[in-house]
């Protein structure tokens, strides 16, 4: 198992207390969120220097949340104490992150357009073809419980230069991938911008956001029965702006990231209530026993308090 042999380690922000967020509190629509989220609960904040934050994960082994500073080119790590270190630095323009069964952390790189996986002898590209043309821009991802990697690929990385490196796309499709050691990368819808990804509890439905803004933006499920992935339905949409990442919690319940903040819904899609923030969200992530939720935005990585 990585140890802190696997990070980086050098300190970025020095001890420091989350701090109120001048936002409006948590709106509340449905009883069974008051159970989860206190009428005084505040968005705080963590970090504030990132150039676009992204892709929360818990990293329960060593007590931090990772999160990637796409632009930035890093992958950092919110120590609980309130420090920030480097992790990965310079990242491949990585995004979304994973934690696998080994705790290792695994990646999404818009600039090798490829998923990776970091140990305690660096980042290894695990995937960066599909029938021997290049990805696109591998985006966010996902590790199921047999520990298959599935991942999304828009163009995010390779049509805006700030994120990755500008070509053209090699492959006429945006799709959803399977990836598993030992055998061939497998292809398993075409979606939208397919963007931020995950798997409801018992894994019986997949969970993808498809982004594209002149398209139809939502939430798309597809029922997953561990051999065959089903059509694409739409299960939730946001208030403003495009869905991008989400957590799926212990209750099956999706917390999405939106231009309004966090949406969240019930396992359903029914409208739980809204977690505004000072301005749109990126992805979200919860800790190991969701009595924390994390928010990535812009410059900035928040928290909220759960009950």
């Amino acid at each position: 198992m990585p140890t802190s042999s696997t990070i980086d380690g050098r300190l970025l922000q020095t001890r420091r207390e989350p701090s109120p967020v001048d936002v409006a509190r948590p709106r509340v629509y449905d009883d069974r969120l008051r159970h989860v989220i206190s009428p005084s609960a505040r968005v705080l904040s963590l970090y504030s220097d990132a150039s676009w934050a992204e892709g929360p994960v818990w990293w329960e082994q060593e007590r931090m949340l990772v999160f990637s500073d796409v632009i930035g080119r890093r992958t950092l790590g919110w120590r609980e104490d309130g420090s920030v270190v480097a992790i990965v630095d310079p990242s491949a323009f990585a995004n979304g992150n994973a934690v696998d069964a080994e705790g290792r952390l695994v990646h999404a790189e818009h600039g090798r357009r490829a998923i990776s996986r970091t140990d305690g002898n660096g980042t290894h590209v695990l995937a960066d073809a599909y029938e021997g043309m290049p990805l696109n821009s591998p985006n966010d991802l996902v590790i199921d419980r047999t520990g298959a990697v599935w991942f999304t690929d828009p163009l995010y990385g390779i049509s805006d230069p700030r994120e990755g490196y500008p070509a053209e796309p090699s492959l006429d499709h945006q799709s959803v991938y399977r990836w598993q050691e030992g055998r061939p990368l497998e292809r398993m819808i075409d979606l939208d911008a397919p963007n931020g990804i995950g798997f409801s509890p018992d894994e019986s439905t997949l969970y993808v956001a498809e982004s594209h803004p002149d398209g139809l933006p939502r939430i798309a499920a597809c029922a997953w029965n561990g051999e065959t992935l089903g059509a694409p339905s739409t299960f939730a949409t946001v208030d403003a702006g495009i869905p991008d990442g989400f957590a799926v919690d212990s209750r099956g319940w999706l917390w999405i990231s939106s231009e309004a903040g966090v949406v969240i819904v019930d396992e359903t899609g029914a409208r739980l209530g809204v977690v505004p923030t000072p301005h749109v969200v990126s992805n979200c992530a919860f800790d190991s026993g969701e009595t924390r939720l994390f928010l990535t935005g812009n410059a900035d990585v928040w928290m909220l308090p759960l009950t």
